[in-house]
């Protein structure tokens, strides 16, 4: 599970669109903002990319149904993850982004030795792409 915060306009839909882009994913990425979830099939994997951003309070989370596609057979990116509150499980990893003059700026934290695996990844390829 991906956690993506930061303030309104900070990229978190386009970080998933990448992330989607980078999976192979050709068609359209729509932010789930009014619908709350969007699923993508990436090959055999079930990605599903919810937004709680008009959730008022962990209830309605609770009443929402989406408690079933967290499941070890799904990948999630949440947008918006604290207004779910503590229902959620920790995330494998968490995205933090803030705008920063005509860019942006990420913290990224791991959770999970998941998480942490897949942050080492990253960062060593990242490291050797420059």
């Amino acid at each position: 599970m991906l956690h993506l915060s930061g303030e309104l306009g900070s990229g978190k839909t386009t970080l998933v669109r990448g992330l989607l882009r980078e999976l192979g994913h050709l068609g359209r990425v729509k932010s789930p903002t009014y619908t709350l979830v969007e699923l993508y099939v990436v090959s055999r994997l079930n990605l599903y990319h919810f937004d709680f951003y008009r959730f008022k309070d962990r209830g309605e989370w609770q009443d929402s149904g989406f408690r079933e596609y967290f499941n070890p057979h799904a990948a999630c990116i949440v947008e918006w993850p604290e207004r779910a509150g503590d229902l959620l499980a920790p995330p494998d990893l968490a995205v933090r982004l803030a705008i920063d003059g005509e860019g942006r700026r990420a913290w990224l934290s791991a959770a999970s030795p998941a998480g942490e695996a897949w942050l080492l990844r990253s960062l060593q390829r990242f490291s050797s792409a420059s």
